[in-house]
């Protein structure tokens, strides 16, 4: 039987795991306010995304349009992961067939946009279909993002009420989950919490070794996923 051989040596994983758990630890610790819940964290992140994507499509310059891309498909692909690992359990757990119901709605819709994600992330911003592209893109996760916001994330909170601290708990695993999880889309990995953990461990510092390679804003060659 043929051998496959790892993507990433033993040496560079253990050494991106190292380096990233305790600082992402230190930074998340600091960073998540007393009393923040979840629901500010993922609405927060919503609005990171509406403005990185109104940067890329009220500009003429495909050199700021390509920063601007890359750090939307950054924050993009690790939010929506950490939603899969972190949010959509929560909702089972805490809200039986209802939350089993919107979980599985929401992971049909995260699949979609990750297929429209990988196609976007592989263009340069010299291309006439990287704006409408994009612009395809937000059709689906905006309506996404009015979803949650109005009816999934205040049914969780509803239903976190009894289980104190136990929201803010949730927002803080949620920002150190972001700082693991791959930061480019892969749709083939799925939305399983137990598959797609595994397969993130394998890409993300692939991703993230990749990053250092690409373009964003404030001419900083690759956001620290370990402070954001």
């Amino acid at each position: 039987m043929m051998r496959l051989r790892p993507l990433v040596s033993a040496p560079i994983m253990s050494a991106w795991r190292q380096q990233t758990l305790p600082c992402a630890a230190r930074q998340f610790s600091a960073s998540v306010k007393p009393g923040t819940s979840i629901s500010e964290v993922i609405t927060k992140d919503h609005r990171e995304l509406e403005q990185y994507y109104n940067e890329v499509i009220n500009s003429n310059d495909p050199d700021h349009q390509q920063r601007f891309g890359n750090q939307f498909t950054w924050e993009l692909a690790r939010h929506s992961v950490a939603e899969e690992l972190i949010v959509y359990p929560a909702f089972e757990s805490h809200m039986g067939d209802k939350g089993h119901a919107m979980a599985e709605d929401d992971r049909k819709q995260h699949h979609r946009v990750k297929e429209l994600l990988k196609e976007f992330q592989n263009m340069k911003a010299e291309s006439a279909d990287y704006v409408p592209k994009l612009k395809e893109l937000w059709s689906v996760l905006s309506q996404h993002i009015k979803e949650e916001e109005e009816n999934d994330l205040p049914a969780l909170e509803a239903a976190l009420q009894s289980a104190k601290g136990e929201s803010e708990g949730m927002a803080k695993k949620f920002g150190l989950t972001k700082a693991f999880v791959p930061s480019r889309s892969h749709p083939s990995a799925g939305e399983n919490p137990y598959f797609e953990s595994a397969m993130g461990m394998l890409a993300a510092p692939i991703d993230h070794i990749a990053d250092i390679f690409r373009k964003f804003p404030g001419n900083t060659k690759s956001p620290n996923p370990s402070t954001k």
